[in-house]
């Protein structure tokens, strides 16, 4: 498991390129019948893909919760929001099984023990995304189909930025300890995201970019407001957002994002503004 310390504002001024890629970007989420697991000491987040082919995948077998948790299994003190943004695939949790299609998350509770992965045609597998955050209770394991999530249009076609953002995990939809996630889809001719942007002090976030388009990119913003950097991203890239940085994004094409957040509570308009003509 890739395991990533804490980063400041201060220091992170002096990066060069490939630092910032190192501390913040996470690549290659997807190996055949694989668990990938990225550790985030920013609130002790942990991102992870898998794409299942031939085999059953167990978590256990990558994640080694004893050694890298100090736990029994995975989720005895975590709970995880995992979205499929491939083919149609199945999760099996404590032994029931649930019909994961593209664009569906399943949000697993604090105490679930086995949780397996499979895709439907090994020809074309499902790719699970998935982030775990730290949990001091439980609530219910619950599959949020594309149709079950709190859609937020927002944005216009004269900025760039016209999208739809899916509320799956959110006070609004379900409940859960800590953790909320969603996806965010961009109009045909939009590239803008989360523009004009913010920070959110008590919150970390964590976005991973899909679908977008071939031979294209999107230039992810992050920093101080008044001193931004900026990290070219691919599909199905990930990566790390501190509670100091801005998070926001400009793509070659249009492209979706899943985006997950934890730390000292759940309110998802508890932002810290940025004007567009504040930003340098």
């Amino acid at each position: 498991m890739d395991i990533r310390y804490s980063a400041n504002q201060k220091d992170f001024k002096r990066y060069t390129t490939d630092e910032v890629r190192k501390e913040f970007l996470i690549t290659n989420l997807y190996k055949e019948n694989e668990v990938v697991a990225v550790y985030s000491h920013v609130d002790r987040m942990v991102t992870l893909g898998c794409m299942p082919t031939t085999k059953t995948i167990n978590i256990e077998d990558t994640i080694e919760s004893s050694k890298n948790f100090g736990t029994s299994y995975f989720l005895e003190r975590r709970e995880i929001g995992i979205f499929n943004i491939a083919a149609t695939g199945f999760i099996t949790v404590d032994g029931k099984e649930y019909k994961i299609e593209n664009k569906d998350c399943l949000y697993i509770t604090r105490g679930a023990k086995e949780i397996l992965f499979k895709s439907e045609d090994s020809s074309k597998p499902a790719k699970f995304y998935m982030v775990s955050s730290p949990a001091h209770c439980s609530y219910e394991t619950k599959l949020l189909t594309i149709e079950d999530a709190a859609k937020k249009p927002i944005g216009s076609a004269e900025t760039s930025n016209k999208r739809i953002i899916n509320q799956f995990i959110h006070p609004d939809v379900l409940a859960t300890c800590q953790l909320t996630m969603g996806l965010t889809e961009l109009d045909s001719g939009s590239v803008w995201n989360t523009m004009p942007t913010h920070t959110h002090e008590r919150r970390m976030e964590i976005y991973t970019y899909f679908n977008i388009a071939e031979n294209n990119v999107v230039f992810h913003l992050m920093g101080q407001p008044e001193e931004t950097r900026h990290v070219v991203m691919k599909n199905e890239d990930a990566i790390i957002s501190p509670s100091w940085s801005i998070h926001s994004g400009c793509g070659t094409s249009n492209y979706s994002f899943i985006w997950a957040m934890g730390g000292e509570n759940q309110t998802f308009d508890d932002m810290n503004h940025c004007s567009n003509l504040d930003i340098k």
